[in-house]
């Protein structure tokens, strides 16, 4: 007689893009219009992003990593800056300041937030300082204002990588301030990964109130080309004839990069922005089911969101007590997976990566950081985790906490 084999229960991932039909249907306009590539959505775009977020200015373009790239160079990084980040974040936002020949220097964590420590910040700062890229971790702002107070007094620019915060905001100085206001930054970035906020399939963009870096961030996205006749450097090539403008005529001015985003995506991006209040809203009941049915367990330590901040909740992440368990996180992750939870660390230490410790950094730099990364696990949350299914990831990983209880 055969024996019945258990399947494994079906896959449920920490996120995943949230698709309806009109989002289809906005795609499938464009396909079918004149643009493909840059056409009017990718303005329409980013005037809505621009208005959502509170800025004067946003540029979309291909990714997050390009935002940041872009960012750096319209800032001015170079060969012999430094550049201040967290090393609790995904690789870019590091990489961005190596690609523009300059060095990043990782400060320390605050603890209790998982976010640049303001403290860290300001001591890691030398004379080769350029500027800072505090990364709004999991969606919960940083100390903006600290940090923009301390980057101003030495003469330093603030980017901040908003990647898992778009639709957050905080409180400073009585009223709300929205990420990607720019309010206490030069620029702002964001990351539209099918895993984010809201999705443009791949995508990113660039927030700002400073019209001359706008300017720049435009021409460095498209090869540092220009078409506009008020920019022109060689007006006598330009023009002929009671100044009228050649018509196939453009100038290369910098050293740019095809970072544009293609209209079709723009058209997924505009529909995905009129659900952004919906989708953030379904991201933090999720996180108070969570808060609330996982507070009684005793191997766990939850995340907090300090009084006057309210998180984007891109990552619902746990800290294991491992002191309280009889396996380690490597042990409990593989449990979880097992038990169809499909769950993620976030993230390695970016000084850990091969490449960052054959340039000499070294574990033990930023020990808050580390420690952290040790017990830490990312649980589903994404706007599409029903009721039913928030109940199931609970249940399966109340299970797997059960199974290895001291």
């Amino acid at each position: 007689m055969k024996t019945k084999t258990k399947r494994a229960p079906k896959m449920i991932p920490y996120s995943r893009q949230t698709l309806e039909a009109s989002d289809v249907a906005a795609v499938v306009k464009t396909l079918k219009s004149d643009w493909l590539t840059q056409g009017p959505k990718v303005a329409e775009f980013e005037k809505k992003l621009a208005e959502t977020c509170g800025a004067r200015f946003a540029v979309a373009v291909s990714s997050g990593t390009a935002a940041l790239h872009l960012a750096c160079l319209a800032l001015g990084v170079q060969s012999g800056d430094e550049v201040i980040t967290t090393p609790n974040t995904f690789a870019a936002s590091a990489n961005c300041v190596v690609y523009c020949g300059g060095k990043p220097v990782f400060a320390d964590i605050d603890p209790h937030t998982f976010n640049l420590s303001p403290q860290a910040f300001e001591e890691a700062i030398s004379p080769k300082t350029k500027g800072v890229i505090p990364v709004h971790f999991a969606g919960l702002p940083c100390e903006m204002k600290k940090i923009h107070e301390t980057a101003k007094k030495r003469g330093l620019f603030v980017l901040e990588d908003g990647s898992h915060a778009l639709g957050a905001r905080y409180w400073s100085e009585g009223r709300w301030v929205q990420v990607g206001s720019c309010a206490h930054a030069d620029a702002c970035v964001f990351s539209f990964h099918p895993v984010k906020g809201i999705t443009t399939g791949e995508g990113g963009a660039i927030t700002t109130n400073n019209a001359a870096l706008y300017e720049r961030l435009v021409l460095l996205r498209t090869h540092g080309i220009t078409k506009s006749p008020a920019q022109f450097h060689h007006r006598e090539l330009a023009f002929w004839g009671d100044g009228l403008v050649s018509g196939w005529y453009y100038e290369m001015q910098e050293l740019g990069f095809n970072y544009r985003i293609p209209d079709v995506l723009c058209a997924l991006g505009l529909n995905q922005l009129k659900r952004l209040g919906k989708f953030i809203r379904a991201r933090r009941a999720i996180a108070a089911y969570y808060d609330k049915t996982l507070a009684g367990e005793r191997a766990l330590e939850l995340p907090k969101e300090p009084k006057g901040y309210e998180s984007a909740y891109h990552l619902y992440v746990i800290r294991l007590r491992l002191e309280r368990l009889t396996a380690g996180r490597a042990q409990i992750f593989d449990a979880l997976r097992h038990e169809g939870l499909g769950v993620q660390v976030h993230y390695i230490p970016v000084h850990y990566q091969p490449y960052y410790r054959h340039r000499g950094y070294k574990p033990g730099l930023c020990p808050n950081a580390e420690a952290y990364y040790e017990r830490v696990i990312s649980i589903p949350v994404f706007p599409g985790l029903t009721p039913a299914l928030r109940k199931q990831v609970v249940a399966r990983l109340c299970r797997v906490l059960r199974r290895y209880e001291a």
